[in-house]
Parts: C-alpha cells; structure tokens; sequence
C-alpha cells in the first residue's frame, strides 16, 4: 500500500480543503500511510460529505476555517509545524463561479497567496504543493494535449481563477523558493476526477448517482464533451509522489506536473452513462433541451509525459475500472457500508493494480 518510500510515515502532513472530495480522500491515504494528519477547511457543506461519512474528523486533527483568514491560516502552520502542505482548498466548480465570481476569485487567487505566505513564513515546511486543475490552460480545443509549459488562461471565472492560482505558484517558487534552505514548492494540475463521496451539485456522477437515489431521471448536460476523467486515487498517487520527490529530492522538482489518463483514455461524457449504466441498468437519464448554456469547454486533455518519465507515476486504471472504481464507492454508501474502512479498501486494491 505504501508506494512512497515510507516518506510519509510519522511525517506533520498538513492539508488545507480536508472536508472537501479530494482533500478527504487524500487524508484517509496519509492516515494509513503513517502520517500526522492536519486539516484546515471549511466545515463540510452536507452530512453526505465523504468526510463526514468516513468520520474522518475522528482519524485527523482539524480546524474550521476560511483559506482567506491568513492569520488564522498562519497561526495554524506554526503551531502545526508541519513538514509537508497540500493546498486543495478552493472554489472547484465552474457554475459556481459564474453565480459568485468575487467569492471565486477571492478564495482561489487571494487563497493561493496566503497558503503560500504561510509556507514562506513556517521553518518546519520543506515542501508544499498546490493543486490547481487542467483548466488552468488557455484551452483552445486542441487535439493534443497541454503541456506543461503551455500558457495558462481561462475564459470562465474558475478556470481564470485557477490560471491565476498557478502564475502566483511560479512567482513564489522564482521571488522566494529557488534557494537553497527554502522550502521546495510545486503544482499539481489535474482533470475529471470522479470517486464515491462526491455528491456536489453540476458534476455528472452525482447527478446521476442523486437521480438514482431519488428515483428520478438524471439530466445530461453536454453528451458529446470530451473529459480526461480520473478515478480520485490516480491524481492522489501523482499529488503524493511530487510531495515524495519534493522531500527526498528537491528542487528538481519544483514547478507543474500535469496528471491526467493516457491519451486513448479520455471519453465523452456519453460514454460515461452508457457505462455507468451496463453497471446499473435502472438508471434513467435524459439530455437536457435548454439551449441557454454558460461556456464550457468541448475538449480538453493533457500532456502527463513529464510525470511519467520523472516521478515514478502512471495511470493505473482503465476507462471501464475507473467507473466501476466510482460506481462501487457510491454503491458502498447507499448500503450504509462502513465507509471509512471501504475508502481504505479502494485505496488497497487500486495500490495493488
């Protein structure tokens, strides 16, 4: 299970965004790789949360709070004193940053500034990660995908606000982080990524996984979209394999790292339900008819070359593993399984891939 060297193990691991779908997950891996967990987030939205089902509160240590206090945000890094930070908290839906661009802008620019002076300004921090997203490219719907040099951009507000998030990450890394002695920094950049506990509105597998609950037909926005979708666990393994390399190694593995699946393994969303639906086939959906729709891309994939040469790191699933993978974790919450003890199951089975 342990695929990092045993450099987490009795590691001060701090990460902002623990109540949120990635943040939870990446914390019940670092609990069962030996590590010192602390979380700084807001308070989960719903008691449907993945880190309210897996009661994860009783497994970390956390605080509720806003990424925007960063005096709040200080005082916790130096009385954590952690070794390591994972910055995921954020604003991560694009629809929502549509209905509140201040908000937006604010926690995903002003954000990134304050995780980052708090690395800056923390001794015991050797590493820091910030996870951004692949819609921090200038997408231009082109057929092959963005590299880590490409220029960042975005015509929505969330993907803007992500562009920002990493043209901040790289003036911190060259103003205040290329030295020796500072801590060594990087960003993670990844797509699609769908996982049981997920349940945030506008994101295809919750809507149809409600839809199923509630017995109702499930509207599908956008059939014919292109998404790189990853199971939660391969962007994880890339989150903590950088972390792995940024202490171990250093600065030679500073800057982006793309994390996505392989070129032939990026499918429409389509392609999502019809096997979703070879999984459940009571599942009923219907495509939308509205014609009013807010700009979202058609197409977009990335480049993960780099992370596959250099970190030791590649997909481990397959399209149709990744649905079963995410059907399964949904499956084990609408059975009232223990779902703490199925999070770590997945997080087994897919190490053992």
């Amino acid at each position: 299970m342990d695929l990092f060297s045993n450099i987490y193990k009795n590691k001060r691991v701090l990460v902002t965004g623990d109540t949120g779908f990635k943040g939870s997950w990446l914390c019940i891996w670092l609990k069962e790789l030996g590590a010192d967990v602390y979380g700084y987030a807001l308070p989960p939205l719903t008691k449907q949360d993945n880190y309210v089902t897996t009661n994860l509160a009783s497994q970390i240590q956390h605080i509720d709070s806003d990424i925007r206090n960063k005096e709040k945000l200080q005082r916790y890094f130096n009385e954590t004193k952690p070794d390591i930070a994972f910055h995921l908290a954020a604003q991560p839906l694009v629809i929502e940053s549509y209905n509140n661009p201040h908000y937006n802008f604010e926690t995903n620019v002003m954000g990134t500034v304050s995780f980052f002076e708090a690395v800056r300004n923390c001794p015991s921090v050797r590493a820091a990660v910030n996870v951004t997203t692949d819609k921090c490219y200038q997408n231009i719907e082109q057929s092959i995908g963005y590299t880590e040099e490409d220029k960042m951009g975005g015509d929505d507000p969330y993907s803007a606000s992500k562009g920002c998030s990493e043209l901040i990450t790289n003036s911190y890394l060259k103003s205040f982080f290329s030295k020796d002695g500072t801590a060594n920094i990087a960003s993670a950049r990844a797509g699609n990524v769908i996982g049981g506990g997920d349940w945030a509105d506008n994101r295809i597998l919750p809507d149809i996984m409600r839809s199923y609950k509630n017995k109702e037909t499930s509207i599908i926005r956008n059939p014919q979209s292109v998404r790189p979708w990853q199971f939660v666990l391969e962007p994880l393994f890339g989150y903590l394999k950088l972390g792995e390399k940024l202490l171990s190694k250093g600065k030679s593995f500073s800057g982006g790292w793309n994390f996505g699946p392989y070129p032939n393994e990026t499918y429409t969303v389509n392609d999502v339900v019809n096997e979703v639906k070879k999984i459940i086939p009571a599942i009923k959906t219907e495509v939308s008819s509205s014609k009013e729709k807010l700009h979202e891309a058609n197409l977009l994939q990335l480049n993960i070359d780099k992370a596959v040469k250099n970190l030791d790191w590649k997909p481990k699933l397959n399209f149709k593993e990744t649905i079963q993978f995410t059907i399964d974790g949904y499956l084990q919450e609408l059975e009232n399984k223990n779902l703490y003890d199925c999070r770590v199951e997945q997080i087994k089975a897919y190490c053992n891939k």
